[in-house]
Formats: C-alpha cells, sequence, structure tokens
C-alpha cells in the first residue's frame, strides 16, 4: 500500500516538474527571440524572425549603436529619466503606504475604513477610465516650490518627471496598501504598547519597531512596484511632456525610420536593454523574497 503510494506521490511529482518547466520554456522562449534577433539585420528579424544569427544576418553590436544614437533623443537621457522616475515613485509608495496601511490597520474608526476600502477601490478601477483626465488635471495642476534659480516661488505641473510619481503613488497605493495592512495584522499588538510605554510616539514607534518587522512585505512590494514603474508606457506617454521627458518605453515607440518604417533590430537591441536591469534586480532580490514570504507565513 505504501509503495503504490510512493509511486502516486512521485508521479504526480515529475508531472509536476514536466508541466513547470514547460511553463519555464513559455516564458523563456521570447527573451531569448528578442535577444537573437537584436544581433540580426533589420531584414533577417522580418523574414527569419526564428532563425539563429548566421554570417549574413548577423550585424554584432551595430543595433545597439544605431538604437542608442537614433534621432535627436538621447537614450542615455531616457535611461536616467526612467530610473529616477521607478526610484522616487517606488520610494513615495512604499513610505506612504506603509503608513497608511499601519493606520486603518489600528485606527479602527469610521475615517480609516474608509481610506482602506477607497484603495482596495482603486485596484479594480481601469486606468483607460480615468487617463482622459488624468491627462488634463496633470497639465493644469501646479505645485508650488521654491526656485533657487530666481529665488523666488514658482508653480511646477503634474507632467515632469519630477512630479509624476504623485501620480504613481495613487495608482501604486492599492495593491501596497492591502499587502501592508495584511502583514500589520500579524504583528502582536503589544509590541506597540510596549514600545508607547517605553516613551516611544507614534513616529518613532512606526520607525523604530513597525517598519523593521515589515521588511519581508517591504521587499515584496518594492519588487512589484519597480518592475511596473520601470516598464509602463502609458501613463508617463499620456503625461509627460513627450518634447522634453522620454522615458526607455516612450524612446522605444519613438524608434521608427523617417517613412514610418520600424527599424526590428534596433527596437530588439533597446527592448533587451530595457529589460535586463529588472531580470538583475529580481536575481538580486529572489532570495530577500523567498525569506521574506517564509517570514512572513510563520509570522504571528
Amino acid at each position: 500500500m505504501q509503495t503504490n503510494l510512493a509511486k502516486k506521490h512521485e508521479r504526480s511529482k515529475m508531472a509536476l516538474t514536466v508541466a513547470f518547466a514547460v511553463i519555464c520554456i513559455v516564458y523563456v522562449l521570447p527573451i531569448l527571440i528578442v535577444l537573437m534577433n537584436s544581433f540580426k539585420s533589420n531584414a533577417a528579424v522580418n523574414t527569419e524572425t526564428f532563425a539563429l544569427p548566421n554570417e549574413n544576418s548577423f550585424v554584432g553590436l551595430q543595433n545597439y549603436i544605431k538604437g542608442m544614437t537614433f534621432g535627436n533623443y538621447p537614450f542615455i537621457k531616457a535611461v536616467l529619466y526612467s530610473l529616477f522616475i521607478t526610484l522616487a515613485s517606488s520610494a513615495l509608495i512604499l513610505l506612504c503606504t506603509s503608513m497608511a496601511a499601519w493606520y486603518v490597520s489600528r485606527v479602527g474608526s469610521l475615517v480609516s475604513k474608509i481610506i482602506y476600502y477607497l484603495c482596495v477601490f482603486s485596484m479594480v478601477v481601469p486606468f483607460q477610465m480615468v487617463m482622459f483626465t488624468l491627462s488634463r488635471t496633470a497639465e493644469q495642476v501646479k505645485l508650488p516650490y521654491f526656485s533657487f534659480t530666481s529665488m523666488a516661488f514658482a508653480k511646477i505641473g503634474l507632467n515632469t518627471p519630477w512630479t509624476i510619481p504623485i501620480v504613481y503613488l495613487g495608482f501604486g497605493a492599492g495593491l501596497a496598501v492591502f499587502m501592508f495592512s495584511g502583514f500589520v495584522k500579524t504583528i502582536p499588538l503589544e509590541i506597540e504598547e510596549a514600545a508607547a510605554i517605553d516613551g516611544c510616539g507614534p513616529l518613532r514607534t512606526f520607525f523604530l519597531v513597525v517598519l523593521p518587522m515589515m521588511k519581508p512585505t517591504f521587499i515584496s512590494v518594492g519588487v512589484l512596484e519597480i518592475m511596473w514603474v520601470w516598464n509602463d508606457f502609458l501613463l508617463p506617454y499620456l503625461v509627460l511632456d513627450r518634447t522634453k521627458y522620454m522615458t526607455i518605453p516612450i524612446v522605444i515607440q519613438h524608434l521608427k525610420g523617417s517613412y514610418g518604417q520600424v527599424d526590428m533590430g534596433a527596437t530588439m537591441a533597446l527592448i533587451l536593454l530595457s529589460i535586463l536591469p529588472v531580470i538583475v534586480f529580481y536575481l538580486c532580490c529572489q532570495k530577500h523574497i523567498i525569506k521574506g514570504v517564509a517570514a512572513g507565513a510563520v509570522k504571528g
């Protein structure tokens, strides 16, 4: 009887292994195709998409050089804008939503419940429903700031890389608050009460006691937000002033010839360059994500 159960268990493990291997191949294959085509000529990409580069189609780093120097907008400038927007937006989302989640989880008032459900409701609202009004709002809303060049107060809209993180905060708050609040509820309230007895106020309690315990969820949410903002095309395309500011996805979309023909070789090269930082970042944080999931599973 035990032998039959062991055989069934072994067959189920083998079936799962095969299934996950097939899923892995399905996900990795498009990346390999992009990698191959980034070293082939434009004509070969269109006619021999799934073939390996050969002596006739191989162009070396020509596609990468052309992609980074195409047009009058420097690619390195788009990289810097994407990097700043990603880091600033993710940091703003993590800080504000973690504090908001701690508030709505510990304060059982009607206002806190309304805030929580509004954040959850934002997860089910499609971006296409609000993109027109959002783009108009980003152009018309002006934020005051002090200009050191003119030594006077001025105003800036939400359609710049320095202010678009505020827009991302509104769209990234739903998932982050939902995940953070679920983890905060597993933290024993006695720990925060002990901190209050020791003289910690709300801010010191959060930053010195609660926030270090939220590290597993903090890393997991951070990875999700960074991958989302870095790869996002539609929001920057609608909000940013494209005559001045472009992110990497926008530059890739504008990679066209003078007759409207897309240079697929250069496009593949830029696509590969755009996904490499995310892949490296995920591989570096993978062990932290696994530790965070394991810590959150046994907490409380």
